[in-house]
C-alpha cells in the first residue's frame, strides 16, 4: 500500500482541457504531498477551457514520448471536448494509458476523458460513467454505463463532470491507497 502523500500522480493533458478537471485533482493531489507530473504532446504552455471559453495556461513537465510509466503510482485523464478528442487521436498517448492498464495502476478519466479509455479498448465489462454525451460511445466499447459522480472498477475511476471533482478525487485516492506496491 501506498500513502497519497507518497504518490506520484501522472496527468495526461493538451489544449482544451476542461480547467477544473485538470487544476482541481491536481490542487487537492497537492495537497496531500502526492508528487503531480503533466505530460503533454510537446512541452509548450497547454490552454484550458472553462466550458467553451478560454482559461488558464499550464506548461508541462514533460511529453508524452517522455512518460516511463514505472515512475508513476496512477494516471488521471481530464476532460474537456478537444483535450480527450486530440489525445484519442495520438498513438504515444494511448499506448501510455495501455501500459498504465497492463500494470494494473489506477485510471482515472472524467467527463470526456473516457472517450481516451474507449480509444484504449478498456472498457469491456467495466462500470463507467461520463459526460452524457459521449455514454453511448462508453455502451458501444462495452462499458456498463451509470450515472454517479465516481465510479471504481477494476483499476477504473471515471466521473461525469467538474461537479464531480472532489469525488473523482477521493475515488482515486483511495484507489491509489489501496494498490500494492511492487517490490
Amino acid at each position: 500500500m501506498r500513502a497519497i502523500a507518497d504518490a506520484r500522480i501522472l496527468i495526461m493533458a493538451t489544449d482544451g482541457f476542461e480547467e477544473s478537471e485538470l487544476f482541481g485533482p491536481r490542487e487537492i493531489l497537492l495537497g496531500r504531498g502526492a508528487q503531480v507530473t503533466l505530460a503533454s504532446p510537446d512541452a509548450r504552455p497547454i490552454q484550458a477551457t472553462v466550458h467553451d471559453d478560454p482559461g488558464k495556461t499550464i506548461r508541462p513537465d514533460l511529453t508524452i514520448g517522455g512518460i516511463s510509466v514505472d515512475d508513476y503510482d496512477a494516471l488521471i485523464l481530464p476532460g474537456g471536448v478537444r483535450n480527450p478528442d486530440a489525445l484519442r487521436m495520438d498513438e504515444e498517448a494511448i499506448a501510455v494509458i495501455r501500459r498504465f492498464a497492463a500494470q494494473g495502476k489506477p485510471i482515472a478519466a472524467i467527463c470526456h476523458g473516457p472517450w481516451l479509455l474507449v480509444e484504449a479498448d478498456l472498457l469491456r465489462g467495466v462500470r463507467a460513467t461520463s459526460w452524457p454525451s459521449i455514454r453511448t460511445d462508453l455502451r458501444n466499447a462495452g462499458a456498463h454505463v451509470v450515472d454517479e459522480p465516481a465510479v471504481t472498477s477494476g483499476n477504473i475511476v471515471t466521473s461525469r463532470n467538474p461537479d464531480d471533482v472532489p469525488d473523482f478525487t477521493e475515488a482515486l485516492i483511495a484507489m491509489v491507497e489501496r494498490v500494492p506496491v511492487a517490490a
